[in-house]
C-alpha cells in the first residue's frame, strides 16, 4: 500500500466474535491493543482467550488510551455510542476510528470526524465464531472499507496487515453492499436448515452427509459461473416436478406447522424461474408453466394469481 500506519496502540469496544478476532489479528501484525470493553460473561471470555493480557476497561478509558478506536458493536447501537462519545468530548483530534458495521459507512462517525479524527468503515465479508480459527479464515477474505479517499489508503493498509483483501465500497451503497451478504449467507443458512430440517423429518439421520456434497458443489459451480451452473426442475421448466414439490410441501406445512419451508420454496422457485426467463434459459410457454405449478390447485384452476 502507498500508506501504511505505523505502530499503533489500539482499543477495541465490543468484545465480540468480530471485535475479539479483528483485534488479535491486528495484534498479530505488530500493533499493541491497550484495552478492551467486556460486559458479558461470553465476550470476557473470549477477550481472554483471544486477546490475553489485555486489560478489560471501560469504553471512555479505552477512547481516551487508543490512537485507533475499533467500535465492533451492533449496528443499532453504533450511532448512539458514537454520538454519545461525542458529546462528552471522548474523540481526539487525529485519532483513527474505525466501526466494523456492514450497513454504515463513514457518515455515521460524523462526531469523530467534528472533533478532528479520522473516520474508517471495514466490514469484513465472513461469518464469524468468535474463536481462534477465524483468524486463519481472515486470510483472503474481503472487507468492506469506505473512508474520505486520502484516508482510504490507511483503511487498506489495516485490512492488508490483517491479511484480509480491502473492497472499496462506496458511501451511499454500503447498504446495498451488506444486504447483499446477508441475503446469500444468512439466507442460505435458513435454506440449508430447512432443508435438513425435511430430511430429519422423513427418517434421514445424516441430512449433512446428504446436503453436503451436493452444497458444496452448487456454490462451489455458481461462484465460478453464475447463473450458468442453474439446474433442476425450475431451470428446465419440469412444471410437473414443481407441481409436485409444491404440493408435498404445503401437506408438510399442514403436518408440521412448517409454512416458513413452503413460503422459502414458493418464493426462491418464483425468483429462480423469473431470473432464468429473463436470461432466456427458460422460454415464455416454460416460465407461465413454472407459475402455475407454484400456484394452489384450486387457484391453478381458474387463473387466480396466488402463492
Amino acid at each position: 500500500m502507498a500508506i501504511k500506519p505505523g505502530r499503533l496502540g489500539i482499543g477495541i469496544i465490543g468484545a465480540g466474535k468480530v471485535g475479539a478476532v479483528l483485534g488479535a489479528a491486528l495484534r498479530g501484525a505488530g500493533h499493541a491493543v491497550v484495552g478492551v470493553s467486556a460486559v458479558s460473561e461470553e465476550s470476557r471470555e473470549r477477550a481472554e482467550l483471544l486477546l490475553p493480557g489485555v486489560p478489560v476497561l471501560d469504553v471512555a478509558d479505552i477512547v481516551e488510551r487508543s490512537e485507533l478506536v475499533l467500535l465492533a458493536v451492533p449496528d443499532d447501537a453504533l450511532s448512539d455510542l458514537v454520538a454519545g462519545l461525542g458529546a462528552v468530548g471522548a474523540w481526539q483530534d487525529g485519532q483513527l476510528v474505525a466501526h466494523t458495521s456492514g450497513r454504515f459507512g463513514t457518515a455515521v462517525l460524523a462526531p469523530v470526524k467534528a472533533a478532528g479524527g479520522i473516520p474508517l468503515a471495514l466490514h469484513p465479508a465472513m461469518t464469524f465464531t468468535g474463536m481462534s480459527l477465524d483468524l486463519t479464515r481472515l486470510v483472503d477474505c474481503s472487507v468492506g472499507v469506505s473512508a474520505e479517499p486520502a484516508m482510504l489508503p490507511i483503511a487498506q493498509a489495516l485490512v492488508v496487515e490483517m491479511g484480509a483483501e480491502p473492497v472499496v465500497i462506496a458511501e451511499a451503497d454500503r447498504v446495498l453492499y451488506h444486504a447483499a451478504l446477508a441475503h446469500s449467507a444468512n439466507h442460505m443458512v435458513t435454506l440449508v436448515a430447512q432443508a435438513g430440517q425435511i430430511l430429519a423429518d422423513i427418517g434421514v439421520e445424516s441430512s449433512g452427509q446428504v446436503l453436503g456434497p451436493l452444497l458444496r458443489a452448487a456454490l462451489e459451480n455458481a461462484l465460478t459461473t453464475g447463473e450458468a451452473a442453474l439446474t433442476g426442475p425450475v431451470a428446465r421448466g419440469d412444471a410437473g416436478t414443481v407441481a409436485a414439490h409444491a404440493s408435498a410441501l404445503r401437506e408438510y406445512a399442514l403436518d408440521t406447522s412448517s409454512a416458513d419451508v413452503l413460503d422459502a420454496y414458493l418464493a426462491m422457485s418464483a425468483s429462480t424461474a423469473a431470473r432464468a426467463a429473463k436470461r432466456r434459459m427458460l422460454s415464455a410457454e416454460a416460465y407461465l408453466g413454472i407459475q402455475a405449478a407454484l400456484m394452489p390447485d384450486d387457484e391453478a384452476d381458474t387463473g387466480v394469481a396466488g402463492s
